[in-house]
């Protein structure tokens, strides 16, 4: 572990809590499109290609030769989006997405002069345990971002920090809607891996935070009955959508068959607003002009560099972007280790 890279990695403010972060009517708009848009996939296919890429997005690493597979991380949260590209999607959630309230709040947050709406996802899910390893979310940078460039790189050139000067001011609103009794909260390590969490606690009702999480460690907590967080059947291509049979409810599908069917007070939502900030206008303009944007030659161009002067003997792969070995040399050169403190998954319901 890197004492020094520790050191820099952290969130610009501690996260914020907000409440009544929509109204009903805009929840109910943004459920009636996930109803009418499913079926939705894994978050896991969506973004990774191996499980070594997932290891790359995560605290901690595993030891060189070791051979990951799907089953380690698959998790029944599944993932659509409302948003892209600083556009809606959906022309019934656009006072969703332009949301002048969570503009001011990302300016806030930062202290920056002007912020812009990039995109805006949901996570949808059931009964689920803890999200896995506390993790960071995939960020960009100028030239180099989720349109280009895979989450794993992303994430690791944050990590490492040797990309601060290109990587791009964030700010999430990210907010939750779950009326279950047991779990369902959000861990977060504001001081990095090494010192203790935080959460905060369900069941919640519009409640939400504004947040850097590509500069914080978090996970969700678990949520729902243990027998049912981890469905038999569940793979990479699993799917869920709308269960015609319970009103409010989903099911989750493996290739056309019903692998569970979850009750709408087990449903989880969450989602997940974000926005680039920009400290003045001469930053604002350094992004427009693409005078200083990174290309994938001069970001592995700055890691072989690093790594060498590290006195890491290694060989520079044909294909770095997508070389399992290399990937996992990067992994553990810049991992910030495994949390020293980790929650326990809660079984039972909060007391009243």
């Amino acid at each position: 572990m890197d004492i020094d890279l520790l050191a820099k990695f952290r969130p610009v403010a501690a996260p914020q809590i907000i409440e009544d972060a929509y109204s009903a009517d805009q929840f109910e708009r943004m459920v009636a499109v996930i109803n009418r848009e499913g079926p939705w996939t894994l978050i896991l296919a969506q973004h990774f290609k191996t499980p070594e890429e997932v290891i790359a997005t995560t605290s901690g690493s595993v030891p060189e030769g070791f051979k990951p597979t799907w089953d380690m991380f698959l998790s029944p949260v599944f993932r659509g989006y409302f948003a892209k590209g600083s556009t809606s999607l959906y022309p019934e959630l656009e006072d969703c997405f332009f949301n002048k309230r969570f503009l001011d709040l990302a300016r806030g947050y930062w202290g920056a002069k002007y912020a812009q709406p990039e995109s805006m996802l949901f996570n949808l899910q059931g009964p689920c345990p803890m999200g896995g390893m506390p993790h960071i979310d995939g960020t960009r940078f100028r030239g180099v971002d989720m349109d280009n460039t895979p989450p794993w790189l992303l994430n690791t050139m944050c990590k490492s920090t040797l990309f601060k000067p290109w990587q791009a001011k964030k700010a999430q609103v990210i907010a939750w809607y779950y009326k279950g009794s047991v779990g369902g909260g959000f861990h977060y390590w504001p001081e990095g891996p090494g010192n203790p969490y935080q959460t905060i606690e369900a069941p919640m009702w519009g409640r939400a935070v504004v947040v850097e999480n590509e500069m914080m460690y978090h996970t969700a907590q678990a949520n729902g009955p243990e027998a049912m967080r981890r469905p038999a059947g569940l793979d990479i291509t699993s799917t869920i959508e709308t269960d015609p049979d319970h009103a409010g409810g989903w099911r989750i599908m493996t290739e056309g068959q019903v692998i569970q069917q979850i009750p709408a007070i087990e449903s989880r939502y969450l989602f997940h607003w974000n926005a680039q900030v920009f400290m003045d206008l001469d930053e604002l303009k350094v992004t427009l002009d693409h005078k200083d944007d990174l290309t994938h030659e001069r970001v592995f161009d700055v890691f072989i560099a690093d790594l060498r002067q590290r006195g890491i003997t290694f060989e520079v792969p044909s294909d770095p972007m997508y070389d399992p070995a290399f990937i996992g040399l990067l992994t553990r050169t810049y991992d910030h280790g495994f949390p020293t403190h980790m929650p326990t998954e809660p079984l039972t319901p909060l007391a009243a």
